[in-house]
């Protein structure tokens, strides 16, 4: 009976950390697990937004809790409310969590490498099923020619360069117009309705990023993601890489057609790339002990430890703002209800937009 229950237990540790399944795609199945549980948290941040906007909508007071995590999909609010917070010298009360929570994945870029893009951002895990389902289909993922993914990996940078000078260049009056603009005060929830009510154009947009990404692996994380480009600069000085043991590597490659950002690991012996997404399959795949390994510092780092690392580094950054009261935004539920019954008016629209340009004219 012990005997069988040891047997189990090593079963369930090969399965937990990619010891068992088919090569060249084994992933340690301890990082899958942190996806799905970021993913289900998303899900649920859908169903708690679209709860309150339907709420808003009829006048239904008071309203069920707006879910603050929800501002996660607002980077570029986020990215805006640092700056504000380093003009004004207090965080805005708009999208408090926006601030937070890309202060929280930037931090993780400089010490964990691009973790969140592989372990917990969503696009990213629908990105490796879709890359999945093309080597299911075809037999392999294809890859653009050298000079061609070159050049298609620089539109993120340009992408990035654009959003950064648009903020940058905005004075601390203007940034803070932009905060209280009442497109802002709603910009989760439109977020949420973009997504919901997607139009011709978007429904095209998604369906070709979709077929690109069973064709090429990641092709969006590759070629289009601003988030990923600037996480990347980031965790290019993190401590945190995984390095290549020479005498013990047997040059079998694995480790080359298993990564998802297509390095040229198994020529490397310490991977720097600002590439990186830190998701380890790498050293998952490799056949031969501390061949490869992710360390810290020269010192090896365990992937539970890694793993662990990621997640509290998130329930630091969470638990901070709802101590300190950074979390939740000021806006009452009446402001809500006034605010969101009145979204289709022009003055809701972006600000700069042509129709608000139009109205401020006359």
């Amino acid at each position: 009976m012990q005997r069988q229950h040891s047997s189990l237990k090593q079963r369930a540790s090969d399965w937990l950390f990619g010891l068992s399944g088919p090569k060249p795609h084994r992933s340690y199945r301890i990082r899958l697990l942190v996806q799905w549980l970021f993913a289900g948290i998303c899900v649920a941040l859908g169903f708690q937004l679209s709860r309150f906007y339907m709420a808003a909508k009829s006048g239904e007071l008071p309203l069920p809790q707006r879910p603050p995590g929800a501002e996660s999909f607002l980077p570029i609010s986020g990215l805006m409310g640092i700056l504000d917070w380093i003009y004004q010298g207090t965080l805005n009360r708009i999208h408090p969590a926006a601030t937070i929570l890309v202060l929280v994945i930037l931090l993780m870029a400089l010490l964990l490498r691009k973790s969140f893009c592989s372990w917990i951002c969503p696009v990213g895990m629908i990105s490796e099923y879709l890359a999945k389902l093309g080597r299911k289909i075809f037999g392999r993922n294809f890859r653009p020619w050298k000079r061609l993914d070159w050049t298609l990996q620089s539109l993120k940078y340009l992408v990035l360069g654009f959003f950064l000078w648009g903020i940058l260049e905005m004075s601390g009056a203007a940034l803070q117009a932009f905060i209280e603009s009442p497109y802002n005060k709603v910009a989760d929830v439109k977020m949420g309705l973009f997504f919901l009510n997607l139009g011709q154009v978007g429904i095209l947009v998604v369906v070709v990023l979709i077929v690109a990404s069973i064709f090429v692996q990641g092709a969006w994380c590759r070629y289009l993601c601003p988030y990923g480009a600037l996480l990347g600069l980031f965790s290019w000085i993190s401590p945190v890489r995984v390095e290549r043991n020479e005498d013990k590597c047997i040059d079998c490659s694995l480790c080359d057609k298993v990564c998802m950002a297509r390095l040229p690991i198994s020529k490397s012996t310490v991977v720097r790339s600002v590439e990186c997404t830190g998701c380890v399959d790498c050293v998952a795949v490799c056949p031969v002990e501390d061949a490869l390994a992710l360390k810290v510092a020269g010192r090896r780092m365990s992937i539970p430890t890694y793993a662990a690392a990621i997640l509290m580094l998130f329930v630091i950054g969470y638990s901070a703002a709802r101590l300190t009261g950074q979390w939740a935004n000021d806006i009452s539920d009446e402001e809500y209800v006034q605010r969101i019954q009145n979204m289709d008016d022009p003055s809701y629209g972006h600000p700069g937009s042509s129709s608000e340009q139009g109205e401020q004219t006359e």
